[in-house]
């Protein structure tokens, strides 16, 4: 399976089945990436409603017949009509079974939400946007993810101080941080996030930049 970062917290994955999950392209600074790079999608994640991550989806659906997947008034409330869910619920979408977990954060329409779902033989946990709670420590000893995206870039979401004791809760294999320097106010560094993981748990911190892939 091939990840591919596209900035702040969107992600494209590639085992065959080609998942994004927040594809904020335009009016992403950090973005290389545009909707037309990606003319095979067969799901979209969007953790909330936010415009930072609900970004192109409506867009990348209309283009390539993707099935969006969000929360249920999400789903049902935007310019395409996808598969809602809420906290707990879990979907097999194109293959992929797709689980709905909490994430606290603030939000107008529906709530917001993390996903975790199996592709390529991983287990893989993406926290959407979200503050420290101690449920994150029960879904790692439940699902028990091998790949984490976590945010670090305070303010909106938890610093690197809160997102390295985030990943020792979960206890990956790899943690790969997000939603930092996108925006001037987003100022956090994923070295101290790094350094902050390796001195807490066994984890491999890897960094990826907009544009950036790992194959894993």
């Amino acid at each position: 399976m091939r990840i591919t970062a596209l900035g702040h917290s969107g992600f494209f994955f590639d085992d065959g089945i080609k998942l994004i999950i927040d594809p904020f392209l335009t009016g992403n600074p950090a973005a290389k990436s545009t909707p037309a790079s990606f003319p095979q999608v067969d799901v979209v994640l969007v953790t909330h409603g936010h415009p930072d991550h609900l970004g192109d989806a409506y867009e990348i659906i209309k283009k390539t017949g993707a099935t969006l997947v969000s929360t249920h008034d999400l789903a049902v409330r935007g310019e395409v009509v996808g598969e809602g869910m809420n906290y707990g619920g879990t979907m097999s979408i194109r293959g992929l079974p797709i689980t709905m977990v909490k994430a606290e954060h603030s939000v107008e329409i529906g709530g917001s939400a993390g996903f975790i779902w199996t592709q390529g033989g991983k287990v893989i946990y993406h926290m959407g946007d979200t503050s420290l709670f101690t449920d994150m420590k029960f879904l790692g000893e439940v699902y028990r993810p091998e790949i984490l995206f976590v945010p670090i870039g305070d303010r909106y979401t938890m610093n690197p101080k809160d997102a390295a004791l985030a990943t020792s809760w979960v206890n990956p294999k790899i943690v790969v941080p997000m939603h930092y320097k996108t925006f001037p106010f987003l100022v956090q560094d994923p070295g101290e996030f790094k350094q902050l993981c390796e001195s807490s748990c066994k984890v491999m911190v890897t960094v990826l930049e907009a544009g950036q892939s790992i194959d894993i």
